[in-house]
């Protein structure tokens, strides 16, 4: 199933916990630095989108277009791998939690590279997710998943040539509820509009989830959680294998 397809299914309430997150999003301005023209790459609703009167954002998905706030950025309905610009058009291309979800995440960093000079991208190392209490020991379908659809970072950096990978540690009160964003409060994945937000959760079959998620619920209620994972909750933010690609 394409992107458009997939998020026209799971994203007609994305806007519900998918909300900017100041702290990365001033990580990603300063990756932006200077640019003046920006090209947000499978946009979205426009979170992380940098305000300005030469910033144009392309998305496949209507479901997800037709969230966009009155006023926002100008956006086109076309995929990553196919962008519809002449050669260096942009100072800047961003992409933001998104190549996970393109058919041919190389064609569209070659699109990317093609019509910007600059190359911003907010991405997830798979391999990490391993680590990550939620997918290690009540969801190790999403592991095998992001494999499957997902780069590496190190693949990423080689696609680009000269880029630099910054870490980006999610803080303990994250609002944009994406796959790690809860890493302190389990709770939050027994709620289906969390979990609805949450492309890696929503797009599996209910059977699994539901397996998941009984299995949390049953290790909170016993304090099984607290005695593997509790330490977390004394922790302010969490490297959970994001980071900021910058290309040149």
């Amino acid at each position: 199933m394409g992107t458009q397809a997939v998020y026209d299914r799971i994203g007609q309430r994305y806007t519900t916990t998918r909300r900017p997150d100041p702290r990365i999003a001033a990580a990603i301005l300063r990756a932006l630095g200077n640019a003046e023209s920006v090209l947000n790459v499978g946009a979205g609703a426009g979170a992380y989108e940098p305000v300005g009167p030469s910033v144009v954002a392309v998305e496949p998905s209507w479901q997800m277009i037709r969230q966009r706030p009155g006023g926002a950025t100008p956006v086109i309905q076309a995929c990553a791998e196919t962008l519809p610009f002449k050669t260096k058009t942009f100072d800047a291309a961003l992409a933001v939690l998104t190549l996970h979800h393109w058919s041919d995440w190389r064609a569209g960093l070659g699109e990317m590279k093609r019509v910007a000079h600059r190359l911003v991208l907010f991405a997830f190392a798979p391999g990490d997710l391993a680590r990550f209490w939620l997918t290690e020991a009540y969801f190790p379908e999403i592991v095998e998943l992001e494999r499957s659809r997902c780069p590496s970072v190190a693949d990423v950096a080689h696609e680009l040539g000269t880029c630099r990978v910054e870490n980006v540690p999610i803080p303990h009160d994250c609002v944009d509820g994406f796959l790690a964003a809860w890493w302190r409060r389990p709770e939050a994945y027994l709620d289906p509009g969390v979990r609805a937000g949450i492309s890696g959760l929503a797009r599996f079959d209910p059977r699994v989830v539901e397996r998941g998620v009984a299995r949390l619920a049953s290790d909170l209620e016993a304090g099984a959680w607290d005695r593997r994972f509790g330490h977390l909750r004394s922790v302010d933010a969490l490297d959970a294998g994001y980071r900021l690609v910058v290309s040149p």
